[in-house]
């Protein structure tokens, strides 16, 4: 084969591929994904991230090897009551920016192995369901931030 040829054959290939990797990934996608440190005695946290799908989806569940439960809550306000409850999804729209944090959706890891100090990562490990109900799988290495220790969080883009 001419080598000319051949070089445009190889890059036709390595094209394809590429875009086969985009389709991928491009399904979900989650931001600024981080868990609260904790005490020695505190055996449960919670995990804050943006998550954001290319379809309407749904968050399934998440997993990490580091707690024996782990639950999407929900916080919410009622009458100047605030409760906190497990739910059973996420709803992820299309194209939206969900965010999971303190005061509303947010993943919580409850019978730690241990403590989780500043400065370790945590794995996380996201289904999410499109509405065709195909299954995707994100693994996802959250940092452990203490609370007095919000540097590298943006307030400018909290509301």
């Amino acid at each position: 084969m001419h080598p000319v040829l051949n070089n445009i054959k190889r890059a036709a290939i390595a094209l394809s591929l590429m875009g086969l990797a985009f389709q991928a990934s491009a399904q979900t996608k989650v931001d600024d994904a981080w868990v609260r440190a904790t005490v020695p005695t505190q055996t449960a946290s919670g995990a804050f991230m943006t998550v954001t799908a290319d379809s309407d989806s749904k968050l399934l569940s998440v997993a990490t090897p580091i707690a024996k439960d782990v639950q999407i809550h929900e916080m919410t306000m009622k009458n100047d009551v605030m409760s906190m409850g497990p739910v059973k999804f996420v709803e992820l729209p299309a194209g939206k920016a969900v965010k999971l944090d303190p005061n509303g959706y947010h993943v919580m890891l409850m019978g730690l192995s241990a403590q989780l100090k500043e400065g370790e990562t945590v794995p996380l490990t996201l289904t999410v369901e499109n509405a065709k109900g195909e299954k995707e799988t994100l693994e996802v290495k959250a940092p452990v931030r203490s609370l007095t220790n919000m540097e590298g969080h943006d307030h400018s883009k909290m509301h």
